[in-house]
């Protein structure tokens, strides 16, 4: 066998793939990364060969076995449409294009490892929930929102493919939502607005994930993966109310009835197309999870905690307001018409 991993990377052509791919190149302990996508990586890549197939095409079966990987990282799993990627593929991507991924994986002598980079959604976002979720906690309450349903599918699919497969070592990464300097998601326009919609009576309290944490998570699991579930979380948490102080943000407290509709509208001019409804619970109740496992058995620390995350995010955005912005009564215009 080689002297260093070969890993290959579903989803090269994302955010976490591509960056994924980076610190992949850096590392002494890989002897070759591959990815396949049907966008090329978002950044210039020295030493990773890019196969460009879709991964809801049955030639992956014969593609995957055929790159001789020991370690396979699905990084292709959406949140929320991206470029080329609509609202209305995602369940086929993710779910779908999983299942693809899965029995290429059957048909991969080579194969040791399979990590997906899943969705701390599962645990849904609850008034009765506890403080931090633990990896078991997963079937306690419904799943209640369409994206909760695909990854609750997608994490069967998978806790079933790992047992039929104990010779592999199947780690499903659980990652809360992202945030920093950057990184143009959902959450990050949301907080950066000019005047943020709050939910009145509401100050749910968050665990967002720097950005430079998640690719170091992705990283430590695709070099020495664990078994299961593990949730990939900063330390502590931290309540909307101060995080929207920390970045100089003033909120604006409205009504629950007339804040799930104006999300609905606000959901698509922040990129989040159908994932309001997650938005609006987790804005609304919050959610935290235990990141015991990460830092104890996969043996990542997180460098930063959920203030410090903010904090940092708040550093860069400060930096970035030389661009004119929409004043307050032009957004307080447009969310009322979003509410009517």
């Amino acid at each position: 066998m080689a002297s260093g991993r070969r890993i290959l990377i579903a989803g090269i052509g994302t955010h976490w793939g591509t960056e994924l791919a980076l610190r992949l190149e850096r590392d002494p302990g890989v002897e070759q990364v591959l990815g396949i996508d049907t966008t090329p990586p978002l950044a210039q890549l020295e030493r990773t060969e890019f196969l460009e197939a879709d991964i809801r095409s049955p030639l992956l079966a014969r593609l995957v076995p055929a790159t001789e990987a020991d370690t396979l990282v699905h990084a292709g799993i959406l949140w929320y449409p991206e470029p080329g990627k609509p609202q209305r593929a995602l369940h086929d991507i993710n779910v779908i294009g999983t299942l693809q991924l899965l029995a290429a994986c059957e048909r991969s002598p080579t194969l040791e490892r399979v990590v997906l980079r899943g969705s701390a959604a599962i645990y849904g976002c609850e008034p009765t929930g506890p403080s931090f979720f633990t990896e078991s906690m997963a079937a306690d309450f419904p799943l209640r929102t369409r994206f909760q349903r695909d990854i609750g599918e997608l994490e069967g699919y998978f806790a079933n493919f790992a047992r039929r497969h104990g010779r592999l070592t199947c780690c499903m990464l659980r990652y809360q939502p992202e945030i920093g300097p950057g990184l143009d998601a959902p959450i990050a326009r949301y907080l950066s607005l000019p005047v943020v919609p709050t939910q009145l009576g509401f100050d749910p309290r968050l665990q967002l994930l720097h950005t430079d944490d998640a690719t170091g998570a992705l990283h430590a699991a695709a070099m020495n993966p664990i078994r299961g579930a593990v949730n990939v979380a900063p330390s502590g948490s931290i309540s909307l109310s101060r995080a929207l102080r920390l970045i100089d943000r003033p909120q604006m407290p409205i009504p629950h009835p007339l804040f799930a509709p104006a999300m609905a509208r606000l959901g698509d001019r922040l990129g989040a197309g159908s994932l309001y409804g997650d938005a609006v619970r987790l804005l609304r109740y919050g959610r935290g999870v235990d990141n015991s496992r990460l830092r104890n058995e996969l043996g990542f620390q997180p460098a930063y905690d959920a203030v410090g995350a903010i904090r940092d995010f708040a550093a860069a955005d400060r930096g970035l307001r030389l661009v004119s912005m929409p004043g307050v009564g032009s957004v307080l215009d447009r969310l009322a018409g979003s509410a009517r």
